[in-house]
């Protein structure tokens, strides 16, 4: 694992419905089954480009259909942000179905306010692409910005 200030610019993706703010943990804080944090942690899920957005949309909702009705994101924080990354191998139980070791590891980030960013492999392509956490309690948050919502964009054939 490793942590540090970043020396790009993170760009992510959030994808969901526009009847909720999407830069807003509360989601994942009410939930008891996200990936890498527990209930009352305001922690919000994206990703590091927009068809693996697309993809863990698709594996949340349980379809391969994506709903006309969501709206999607682009998410910035500048390149001097803290930044901290766990990778495939460093964190053996992190894809259980579970979820006890990743929502430790999580937990600990969060509270301990490691960074603003945890990068995470994405279970949709483990290895392939990461998801973008962003600790909304975290002293940097007020740094980072959106792009306005628009309309999802995906294959016909993918929107329901």
């Amino acid at each position: 694992m490793s942590s540090t200030a970043s020396h790009f610019e993170v760009d992510a993706y959030r994808i969901g419905s526009p009847a909720h703010p999407l830069l807003d943990g509360a989601g994942a804080a009410a939930a008891e089954d996200a990936r890498w944090n527990g209930r009352g942690r305001h922690v919000i899920y994206a990703a590091e480009h927009y068809a693996t957005a697309l993809l863990e949309k698709a594996a949340q909702l349980n379809s391969l259909r994506i709903p006309r009705t969501l709206v999607y994101v682009r998410i910035n924080a500048p390149p001097d942000v803290s930044i901290e990354e766990v990778r495939i191998g460093d964190l053996p139980g992190w894809d259980s179905d579970e979820k006890a070791v990743s929502q430790a590891f999580g937990d600990r980030w969060y509270d301990e306010q490691r960074s603003l960013i945890l990068l995470v492999p994405s279970l949709a392509a483990p290895g392939l692409e990461r998801n973008v956490l962003i600790n909304q309690r975290h002293p940097e948050f007020g740094r980072v910005t959106t792009s306005d919502a628009e309309p999802v964009r995906c294959h016909p054939k993918l929107v329901a």
